[in-house]
């Protein structure tokens, strides 16, 4: 029988795991998940290598939920453990196994960081046969007497290198001890360098391989650009918008190296006119499950991010994968651009490449094994839009500040004093309102990560324009201060 004919049919399934799995409207498997079904139904030890977006999730909950339908779970003792190196993964997993699950009564719960603790608590009190959870939170569960790893028959670890990546293993290596040594292991990765294949064999006992794609492979689909930018980021944001305004960007993800980069950018963004949200690890769970939840509902067509969105989520749709940083780790790269052209579908992913990234740029086409030459800026003819106003939004204001606004409000409060206090002594003019609505409230300066004042004169962003005072200043602002002699401060 040829790979074209083979249907989930032949893989082994219940009946009632292949109504769900017709239901969902899956036909035909992946290979991905062609090869792997049937080893893990014979409890076969796995290691699998996919690039992402070709199935790794359903090739171990199918099989998972099938061998799990005989038998039930004892108190806080789950048969079966998957690890996730993200939130947003690990409740995608769960959603693929909810779908999968409809015919069969096996509980799940969900561990993860910033979310209910209580929750999740009375989530274990009900017994789960499934726990999915990042490793972290489940160790903190386990110290707290809330789990026992004791009954775990097979052990799923997703995204091994991302794992590797985030420094999560000694957490990792920690939990496969407290498991029975006599289970089934599930090893999933995107790449198999020699960090990952010494941990395979720490973990796995007689693994049967299972590679569908040379490691670090990347999608036929996608079309890979450099574009050579300038380093300073100011005219690195130029740049971007630039290159944005020449591409037709149905849904993009624009990733930045660092967390701090991505507030400023995605204010930069919005001053131009972009729908740009952001996506980052210090936001609270519940902002980031709405954030994505909205963009990929097409609320949100731009989606500034750092690499916790590069891994494991099955974002349909993205035409565009925006790298204003170059990954300093070659395998990021792989990860990031694999949110486009997904499912056979196609993608554009756009690399800003600087004097600087040289060595990142060789480490990449090493990996891929593709040199994508490098174009001139100038290249890009098309203009970027104007900047457009934007009302503060009460939404806003717990965003952090950089520390460019920090110094100016300090230095701000000491240089107004003086005059303040020398127009209430003599008598003279008053300072005017600087809002538009004239109550005289102070303007929300945390809406401009990149507001500079000197000389009287304040800039918003890349623009030049002057706002609050208008056209009038006083001149007795432009006097310097004078410290007060005598009397009480």
């Amino acid at each position: 029988m040829t790979e074209d004919t083979i249907s989930f049919d032949d893989l082994g399934l219940s009946p009632e795991l292949l109504k769900a799995v017709g239901d969902a409207g899956y036909t035909q498997p992946t290979p991905i998940q062609e090869k792997s079904i049937p080893l893990v139904l014979m409890g076969r030890d796995l290691l699998g290598c996919a690039q992402t977006g070709t199935g790794k999730t359903a090739a171990f909950s199918l099989p998972i939920i099938d061998i799990l339908s005989q038998g039930r779970a004892r108190a806080r003792m789950p048969r079966a453990l998957v690890l996730s190196p993200t939130r947003e993964l690990a409740q995608q997993i769960s959603e693929n196994f909810t779908t999968y699950n409809k015919f069969h009564e096996l509980g799940q719960a969900v561990l993860i960081g910033g979310e209910s603790m209580p929750d999740q608590q009375r989530a274990l009190a009900k017994d789960p046969d499934v726990i999915i959870a990042t490793p972290g939170r489940l160790i903190d569960m386990f110290e707290r007497g809330k789990v026992m790893l004791g009954g775990v028959k097979i052990l799923v670890i997703d995204e091994a290198d991302r794992m590797l990546d985030m420094g999560f293993i000694p957490d990792v290596t920690r939990i496969v001890e407290l498991l029975p040594r006599i289970r089934q292991t599930l090893f999933f990765s995107a790449t198999l360098g020699k960090e990952i294949r010494a941990l395979a064999d720490a973990f796995l006992i007689n693994p049967k391989e299972v590679s569908v794609a040379p490691p670090a492979s990347i999608a036929q689909g996608v079309t890979h650009t450099m574009i050579s930018v300038p380093k300073l980021p100011k005219e690195k944001r130029a740049a971007l918008r630039k290159v944005m305004a020449g591409e037709d960007v149905q849904s993009a993800l624009v990733f930045c190296n660092r967390k701090k980069d991505i507030s400023v950018l995605r204010n930069s963004l919005r001053r131009h006119g972009f729908e740009a949200e952001e996506l980052h690890g210090d936001m609270a769970q519940h902002r980031r499950t709405e954030t994505l939840a909205a963009y990929k509902n097409g609320d949100i067509k731009l989606l500034v991010c750092s690499d916790v969105a590069g891994r494991g989520l099955d974002i349909q749709g993205v035409s565009h994968v925006f790298n204003f940083d170059v990954p300093n780790n070659a395998e990021s790269y792989v990860h990031r651009i694999g949110r486009t052209g997904r499912a056979g579908r196609e993608g554009r992913a756009i690399t800003l490449v600087t004097s600087e990234d040289a060595k990142y740029v060789d480490a990449i086409a090493k990996l891929i094994r593709v040199n994508v030459p490098i174009r001139p800026l100038s290249d890009i003819g098309n203009q970027e839009p104007e900047p457009v106003e934007e009302r503060p939004q009460a939404a806003e204001k717990s965003e952090p500040k950089s520390d460019a606004i920090v110094h100016e409000k300090k230095e701000s409060r000491h240089s107004t004093r003086g005059r303040r206090s020398e127009s209430k002594n003599n008598g003279s003019e008053k300072i005017p309102a600087r809002t538009s609505s004239g109550n005289g409230a102070r303007p929300n300066r945390a809406r401009d990560s990149e507001r500079s004042v000197g000389n009287g004169r304040a800039t918003s962003g890349d623009s030049d324009k002057v706002i609050g005072m208008g056209d009038h200043f006083p001149d007795f602002l432009r006097e310097p201060s004078r410290p007060k002699r005598g009397g009480k401060s």
